[in-house]
């Protein structure tokens, strides 16, 4: 018997449990709700809201606050300083730090046992398991699987705790049976000069029989490409014969699709999209041919919805799973065995199933624009420039887009900075089918674009080649999960990166 179908006898018992997500949803989160609350009744928090005399949904709802970071900032710094029993009861020693922006201020989210097993690891297992439900044929475990991951180093003079990126500490804590199965070794995993560690993956991976692919689509494309330059190859599989299935997060996979298409042609390839964010594991496709995922919820995670339009006010309001509507906008709120209570993560996701739920994730409370009520979020842009590749024979590898509030002409309108892997036929084409079809995804978009009056034409600017790459270095950004913004409101990042876009 292969390794593959005695890992498929271990996972399948699973499967019967997430099926029940189907059928009782809410009776599954009202349970994680009461494991939460009784778990945390003697922490400083608990004692604050007086968990004890919380009995169900709506003294919960009505007794806490929605939390920011910002509001919960202190307490996690007394953690890192080391007091406990604060947010949660259990020994918090490993902080993840977020690369959820490419800002300068960090945010560092406490990450507990519970956390790690009945979160993020569990997460992970249930990523496998699901996929070989959907592929039958697989045979990822007669080889090794590459998982790029960040790096984490002691807080000092505080050297028990671990801050660096949520991956780095997921492979630190790793079950060692799994790095059997697993390259590159952690040693070179950990590393935290990005440049260097990419040689040592090559170098350590490439003789090896890898199956699968774990990690950020930017970051993986960039392992990938060079590996095929240090082998002279154009296609991946003709290094790694046996690979089957890249397990993606962290970024929209949408703009980087046809480049993987580029250099993994074998029709047996497959790629699956997971949410694993440092504040928790969220979803995972469970249908090869629904690009919506699969909402995880018997994890430590309680969710929460607040409507997209409803996120700026003092009071929103906030709904549980049972309440929420399909194709609407709604932030994701968290409460989770990492001490988070009632936490806004900063992303939007939008449901296309409740019966089980599924989602797509949307874009960010944060990185859209709304500067002229056109309210366009990361989820039009990502088709808009599908659309615009598809018809031009264009491939976008990095963007980033703002507006021009107005300019000496009073003209006011949106600014694309666009590095193509390939230039399309006419970069004017490509503009004008991004534009339209940014009205056809955005009724506000075409409703401020219509004739020309309060939304000019969108601005097409051709970055030079690597320009996102040597800003994210510039910041000390490169690896990991850290990421490009791609929408904003402010023109602070676009103008850097003109800025060094100058400097050829």
């Amino acid at each position: 018997m292969s390794i593959t179908k005695i890992a498929r006898a271990i996972f399948n018992p699973r499967i019967k449990e997430i099926d029940l997500y189907t059928n009782y949803a809410d009776d599954i989160q009202q349970k994680v709700l009461r494991k939460l609350i009784v778990s945390a009744k003697n922490t400083e928090w608990g004692q604050k809201y007086d968990f004890r005399s919380i009995h169900n949904y709506e003294d919960f709802r009505s007794r806490l606050p929605i939390q920011t970071y910002d509001d919960i900032k202190g307490d996690v710094e007394r953690m890192i300083a080391g007091e406990q029993n604060i947010l949660w009861p259990s020994t918090i020693r490993f902080f993840a730090k977020s690369s959820g922006t490419t800002s300068d201020k960090s945010k560092f989210l406490p990450l507990s046992k519970e956390s790690l097993k009945n979160i993020h690891y569990k997460g992970g297992q249930d990523v496998v398991t699901l996929y070989l439900k959907m592929n039958p044929q697989s045979k990822m475990f007669s080889g090794k699987g590459l998982i790029l991951g960040g790096s984490h180093a002691p807080s000092q003079p505080f050297a028990n705790n671990l801050i660096g990126d949520l991956s780095a500490i997921l492979i630190e804590n790793i079950n060692p049976l799994v790095n059997l199965v697993r390259v590159p070794s952690k040693k070179i995993a950990l590393m935290d000069e990005w440049e260097s560690k990419i040689e040592a993956i090559v170098n350590s991976t490439i003789n090896q029989n890898v199956t699968n692919l774990s990690g950020v689509p930017s970051w993986m494309l960039v392992v990938l490409k060079r590996i095929l330059e240090e082998r002279g190859k154009t296609k991946v599989e003709d290094i790694w014969p046996n690979l089957e299935v890249f397990f993606h997060g962290g970024v929209a996979f949408t703009p980087y699709r046809e480049q993987y298409n580029q250099i993994i042609k074998t029709p047996k390839m497959h790629y699956v999209e997971t949410y694993n964010a440092s504040e928790g594991f969220f979803g995972t496709q469970n249908d090869l041919s629904d690009p919506a995922m699969l909402l995880m919820i018997d994890y430590d995670i309680f969710y929460e919805f607040i409507p997209l339009e409803e996120v700026e006010e003092e009071n929103p309001k906030v709904l549980s799973i049972s309440e929420v509507e399909l194709n609407k906008n709604y932030a994701l709120v968290i409460s989770t065995s990492s001490g988070l209570w009632r936490y806004m993560i900063g992303d939007t996701i939008k449901f296309t199933s409740s019966n089980p739920y599924k989602f797509i994730i949307t874009g960010r409370t944060k990185h859209f624009i709304n500067a002229f009520g056109e309210e366009l979020i990361i989820d039009n842009a990502e088709n808009g420039l599908a659309k615009a590749c598809k018809e031009t024979g264009a491939l976008v590898a990095e963007y980033s887009a703002a507006p021009v509030y107005m300019d000496e002409n009073a003209k006011c309108r949106h600014q694309w900075l666009i590095e193509f892997e390939k230039m399309p036929d006419s970069v004017d084409k490509f503009a004008m089918i991004l534009d339209q079809a940014l009205k056809e995804l955005n009724s506000d978009y075409e409703a401020k674009r219509s004739k020309d009056i309060a939304l000019q034409p969108l601005e097409l600017i051709v970055a030079r080649k690597g320009l996102f790459y040597d800003w994210l270095a510039k910041k000390g950004k490169l690896g990991g999960q850290h990421k490009v913004p791609r929408l904003s409101n402010s023109r602070k990042y676009i103008e850097e990166m003109l800025k060094l876009n100058s400097k050829q």
